[in-house]
């Protein structure tokens, strides 16, 4: 009760600010995290924390739960019990629920121990990490007493292998999954709840992918076999890139806030060529997160290297494309550049034996980095949002190294771990980028200053906080602006307790959108058939009420019926003359309405029957040739008709047969006049009798003669000339 009372009084500030509960708490306990990842066993962490009385079990709380907040305890150097009546005091009655509070208090401590240890700069590497976030996943999902009970979490002993192990696991999941107990795997909601706790592990929006990627062969549930592989590959990754950074820095003249991302090129069984025009160039490729620099292999050595920005504003366009020597376009495996400060496109390709992986990779990563410039231009952010931005996109390349590395994973399709690329494809993507720049705008590094309290921080619920920015810098890639950021945030972490983050909820919405965009695109699948008379046979079968309706028009208008075609002939000038004409439209979309609300109402979501299509008789591959052959010449035949039709309007238009363009001028004179003073319906009702009654008897002989005489007349006026010329081929030659 002593501590209690203690811990409630909160001294003030300089300024005369009030320091909340748990920042006193904070201030008081100062441990080096190293007595804790240092320890072999629970039982000597406990006796080492003389700071700290023996952790008492919370009633509400699992076994698992309690060894979460436990551990939370010596991490931050507080007790469970002020842990707990930190929680109480500091968070509001709503995510105090009987039903939620055991799962809140494992949020709570987990979140603050999470953070606490993401200040460093080698918490990758701790196995002892790695262990108490799966251990906190373990918690999350069952928290109370109440749940299934699980066993506690396993000791430090029992630790991964080399990463061969991990390899083995992960490439035959079957024969691993059997020495795992089922119980100690996560699923997918408490992964993309606890992951993105550390944004080095996971962004909120791409965590459901990167969840996918990680139990591809593990049945949608995540081993801490695999989840341990991938961290050990990401310190990797950003070890590498700490390391080539160092490097390239004097080579590339880095500016201060440039990432080396990645390199490509330098083994010299796989280089990287740029093309320029029929000129070709071995190299080395390099990517930042502001721009691509090419550095040509000289002799023995690379040449200075040239700059393809990516940041400003310049029209850039960056896609695949084909290469190959002397410029034929042979080899799907490059990846072209072009903006306006080029005179003409770059190509960069990738040559590889199997299939084109480097090339998709390295157009992901470039495409991120140009999408995230292009999305801090669309929104105007500035100074630390601009930096968060980019931080967001270089550590999502990170993971995407990672994964690629450690379990020869690559993007496609919706499955992309790269936050911009993933928003250009997912359905509502502009929503997600929408509430992520709102997110961005409303926060500031004076949100997460020290002097302010929980509670007012808690309030900013769409403001995110600087987390990439933070991590980046804690792991080494430090910078001046990074510095004060740095100095100025303490809360670096986009999930608050008891909280669902605005763009964790657009991300929902998209995925659920996503999922009816693939099972309708499953259905298209299934019904795609080949052969041009199959699709022609099922076109004609779908389009079978419009042809029928066209050939009854058909009949009525030969006059094989005369007294239907009469009939129909007063019906149609009546309506022409009482205007009801422009109603006919409005007529047939309000019928067609009705007959789809009468099915939804009568059908209630039952199995719609097949549609019934007779094939035609098959055919081998040499009588589809001949088909397409000569489908393809009608349909050069309708262009060249086309062409000469054209052709001849222009001979009239420039009067190369003086007496038609005459006659044509006077006629259109007469029918502007027509237009010009003769109302709509009556010009409507002259042409309706004139196209229908041409097959009348009394009128069949002359009107046969009028379209004898037109053709005469048309066939008789010239074509303009048409020349052809080649352009010249410049081979540019460098």
């Amino acid at each position: 009760m002593e501590t209690e009372e203690e811990t409630t009084t909160t001294p003030t500030t300089n300024g005369g600010v009030k320091l909340g509960m748990w920042e006193t708490i904070l201030r008081n306990h100062h441990n080096s995290l190293k007595s804790l990842f240092h320890l072999k066993k629970p039982d000597s962490i406990i006796t080492d924390h003389s700071s700290v009385n023996s952790p008492k079990p919370i009633p509400q709380l699992s076994p698992i739960a309690n060894e979460v907040v436990s551990t939370s305890s010596k991490i931050l150097g507080v007790s469970t019990n002020e842990l707990q009546h930190a929680f109480d005091s500091e968070l509001p009655l709503g995510v105090k629920e009987l039903l939620t509070y055991a799962r809140h208090l494992v949020e709570f401590c987990s979140f603050k121990a999470i953070q606490k240890l993401s200040r460093t700069s080698d918490y990758l590497s701790d196995s002892e990490f790695r262990r108490f976030t799966f251990d906190v996943m373990l918690a999350w999902e069952a928290p109370s007493v109440h749940a299934d009970q699980l066993e506690s979490p396993t000791s430090n002993d029992e630790t991964v292998g080399d990463e061969d192990d991990a390899s083995l696991f992960y490439s035959s999941s079957t024969n691993m999954a059997v020495q795992v107990d089922d119980k100690k795997t996560v699923g997918l909601e408490a992964f993309s709840r606890i992951a993105p706790v550390c944004i080095l592990i996971a962004d909120i929006i791409t965590v459901h992918n990167l969840f996918d990627a990680l139990t591809n062969s593990s049945g949608r549930r995540l081993h801490f076999l695999v989840y341990d592989k991938y961290i050990r590959s990401l310190d990797k990754v950003i070890r590498n890139s700490k390391n080539v950074l160092a490097s390239s820095v004097g080579n590339l003249q880095l500016a201060e806030e440039e990432i080396v991302l990645d390199v490509d090129g330098i083994i010299p069984t796989q280089p990287v060529l740029q093309h320029i025009g029929i000129a070709a160039w071995p190299g080395r490729l390099t990517l930042t997160n502001y721009a691509l620099y090419f550095e040509s292999l000289g002799v023995g050595v690379h040449e200075k290297a040239i700059r393809y920005d990516l940041g400003a504003d310049m029209k850039q366009v960056i896609k695949p494309e084909l290469t190959g020597p002397l410029g034929a376009r042979l080899f799907d495996k490059a990846v072209m550049y072009k903006s306006t400060s080029v005179a003409e496109p770059v190509y960069f390709e990738f040559p590889e034996f199997k299939a084109n992986l480097r090339r998709d990779y390295w157009l992901d990563i470039s495409l991120e980095i140009l999408r995230a410039h292009r999305f801090v231009r669309k929104f105007g952010l500035k100074d630390t949002q601009k930096l968060e931005v980019l931080a967001r996109a270089n550590l999502g390349i990170f993971r995407y190294r990672a994964l690629k590395e450690a379990f020869k994973f690559f993007s496609s399709n919706y499955k992309t771990l790269l936050t911009f690329n993933l928003a250009e494809t997912l359905p509502r993507g502009d929503r997600i980028l929408q509430t992520l720049s709102n997110s961005l705008t409303n926060s500031t590094a004076a949100s997460g200053k020290r002097d302010i309290s929980a509670n007012v921080e808690r309030k900013k619920q769409s403001a995110v906080s600087p987390a990439a920015v933070v991590a980046l810098f804690c792991l080494g890639f430090k910078s001046k602006k990074a510095a004060d950021i740095y100095e100025e945030t303490t809360a670096v972490c986009d999930i608050r307790v008891g909280e669902i983050n605005p763009l964790d909820m657009a991300v929902k919405q998209s995925l659920l959108d996503t999922g009816k965009a693939e099972a309708a695109q499953a259905t298209v699948d299934q019904v795609k058939v080949e052969g041009i008379d199959t699709n022609v046979a099922v076109m004609k079968e779908l389009l079978f009420p419009v042809i029928e309706s066209a050939n009854r028009l058909q009949l009525l208008a030969s006059w094989k019926d005369f007294y239907r075609s009469t009939a129909f002939l007063i019906l149609g000038c009546f309506v022409i003359i009482r205007g009801w004409i422009q109603y006919l439209l409005p007529t047939i979309f309000l019928f067609i309405a009705i007959i789809m609300l009468w099915r939804r109402h009568f059908r209630k979501g039952g199995a719609l029957e097949p549609f019934t299509v007779r094939p035609p008789p098959n055919r081998n591959a040499v009588e589809q040739l001949l088909t397409l052959q000569e489908a393809i010449t009608q349909f050069e035949s309708l262009i060249q008709a086309g062409n000469i039709a054209l052709l001849k309007i222009r001979a009239l238009l420039l009067a190369i047969l003086p007496q038609a363009t005459e006659t044509v001028a006077l006629f259109l004179v007469f029918i502007a006049a027509v237009f010009a003073f003769v109302p709509p319906k009556y010009i409507l009702l002259v042409i309706f009798i004139e196209c229908y009654t041409r097959e009348m008897p009394c009128r069949r002989e002359s009107s046969k003669r009028w379209i004898r005489r037109f053709r005469e007349w048309w066939i008789r006026i010239p074509a303009a000339p048409v020349e052809l010329v080649k352009p010249e081929e410049c081979k540019k030659r460098k």
